[in-house]
């Protein structure tokens, strides 16, 4: 797996999804992906999954991707362990996107993605994650485009991601 400082793309990481098990996000070469970090007791979690549900179902056919990465580092609003998460988001909010193993995204055990994720689009904050919910748009060849704030509605950037799919 490649460390974030040296990675020039997310296609070269290795995660684990919620069962374990390694997935190169190589595979995704030629997709546009969301990347967010996900929790299911938060108070953006209803609106947040509802809409990227919504976004997934109507692009998923043209290139789009979510990554969906379980958090547990804001106000502990994700305490559950990864097959009562993926029951939680596919069963309440029909999440059909891969949903990983959950990651810390801040401090010295945050996953390397979310290092090369940070370190390629500073937030608000400096590098830190803020909140539950934080997106990352990135295009086919694997570069971070944007970065939006856990508030910002999903379908919010619906326009930036017809763009990066070519069917603005």
């Amino acid at each position: 797996m490649a460390a974030a400082s040296s990675a020039t793309s997310v296609h070269d990481f290795t995660v684990k999804d919620a069962s374990g098990k390694d997935v190169d996000l190589s595979t995704y070469k030629g997709k546009v992906l969301l990347i967010v970090n996900v929790a299911s007791q938060c108070g953006l979690t209803n609106s947040n999954y509802t809409e990227l549900a919504q976004l997934y179902e109507k692009y998923k056919d043209q290139g789009f991707e979510i990554l969906a990465f379980p958090c547990n580092q804001f106000g502990g609003q994700e305490p559950g362990t990864n097959e009562e998460i993926v029951q939680f988001a596919c069963t309440r909010f029909k999440a059909e996107y891969p949903i990983f193993d959950k990651v810390d995204v801040n401090g010295n055990n945050a996953a390397p993605i979310y290092k090369f994720l940070k370190s390629s689009k500073g937030g608000l904050f400096g590098d830190s994650i803020k909140w539950n919910f934080s997106k990352f748009l990135v295009d086919k060849e694997g570069r971070v485009v944007d970065r939006y704030a856990p508030t910002t509605s999903p379908l919010s950037i619906e326009k930036d991601i017809k763009k990066l799919l070519g069917s603005s």
